[in-house]
């Protein structure tokens, strides 16, 4: 298997049976990782270990499973467990008692008939056949969407998931509409000689499963961490005083960052004190207009109607006190500027661990030349 095939299934090596799960699996080195916090906790005598497991497949698919008693399970162990027909593999990646603390975060309850069982460990023709199935999906990918091309279908297929068991596959697709795949299942069917399904997911769904890297630099967060997509609105962005740029707020899913959403409800918090910045201020001087806030250091920027190009700086109790007079129809004579202090943070360069300063040969030549 390539690296990011292997890498998309929580493995950081190519699985085999020799190895120990150090070298297949390790804490931060993939997508959507869970660190058990409770593993250092020993647990009451009588309190017994919940007997479900996290399994995870490709990219952002994980399940919870039923482990048999005679089964002893870690995480990073290559299991096979139950599907719908025959049998998965996929990597464990939590075990213990915080397996009940996400299920019940999911809503998932222990006692449905709909949970699967886990079989076994995975033997070594598992994963020879697990890895070989693997190897098909990219071919088998751009094969199937030179079938939907030649369909007219309006999809895009962005990513196949084999079985473990090399029986079924499923093809994730995106569409503005409904399309009728009918015939595409009918030639994919005989051309992979497979069980084929079709799942559509949205576009936050697929970035998730791509990856790629954002504008900040990092990893995706849908991609590495992020399992829940809640909606994302302009007013998230206005709120926080964000230019209303598509170019800047748009994700690679061309929806908008769901890290608008990050420091929201902080920004909701601080703007409740602060006035309607619809209201216009009357003064003497005439009437200013709201122009920009800055939430955090509670300042807000007006400027006078006759010099728009002026921004007078106002603190947010001088600009209540203001609205207050002008309901009495009291008319003040400007506003109060807010003095800005702005330090400037000078740090002098200083050897400290051996590094030089770029103009270290300026003083000997001018030594020299004296």
């Amino acid at each position: 298997m390539k690296s990011s095939e292997y890498l998309s299934r929580g493995c950081v090596n190519l699985p085999k049976l020799s190895y120990k799960k150090e070298k297949i699996f390790k804490h931060g080195c993939n997508k959507l990782d869970v660190y058990d916090w409770l593993k250092d906790i020993p647990s009451p005598e009588y309190f017994k270990t919940f007997n479900f497991v996290e399994v995870r497949f490709k990219n952002s698919r994980k399940d919870f499973f039923k482990l048999s008693p005679y089964i002893d399970l870690e995480i990073g162990d290559i299991v096979a467990v139950a599907a719908s027909p025959g049998h998965d593999i996929g990597v464990v990646s939590l075990t213990g008692n915080l397996v009940w603390y996400q299920m019940r975060k999911k809503k998932v309850d222990p006692d449905s008939e709909d949970i699967k069982k886990v079989y076994r460990k995975a033997k070594q023709t598992d994963i020879e056949k697990w890895s070989s199935a693997i190897e098909q999906e990219q071919i088998t990918m751009y094969k199937a969407r030179k079938i939907a091309v030649e369909l007219k279908l309006g999809m895009k297929i962005s990513d196949v998931e084999f079985q473990g068991d090399k029986t079924k596959a499923i093809f994730y697709y995106t569409a503005d509409e409904r399309v009728d795949f009918r015939e595409l299942i009918k030639r994919m069917a005989e051309e992979f000689m497979i069980r084929i399904e079709m799942r559509q997911i949205g576009v936050r769904q697929e970035s998730s499963r791509l990856g790629g890297i954002g504008s900040c630099g990092r990893e995706l967060c849908c991609s590495t961490w992020l399992t829940q997509f809640n909606s994302v609105s302009t007013g998230s962005a206005r709120i926080q005083q964000l230019s209303l740029n598509p170019q800047k707020l748009a994700g690679q899913c061309s929806k908008l960052k769901c890290c608008i959403n990050y420091e929201y409800d902080s920004y909701v918090d601080a703007i409740k004190d602060f006035p309607n910045s619809d209201v216009i201020l009357k003064t003497k001087m005439g009437d200013a207009r709201h122009q920009k806030t800055d939430i955090f250091r509670g300042i807000m920027w007006y400027s006078y109607v006759s010099e728009s190009d002026i921004f007078i700086p106002v603190s947010v109790e001088k600009v209540k006190d203001v609205i207050e007079k002008n309901k009495k129809d009291i008319i003040p004579d400007q506003l109060e500027e807010l003095k800005l202090h702005e330090e400037e943070n000078k740090i002098d360069f200083e050897n400290v661990v051996g590094q030089d300063d770029i103009t270290r040969f300026d003083n000997r030549k001018d030594k020299k030349k004296n």
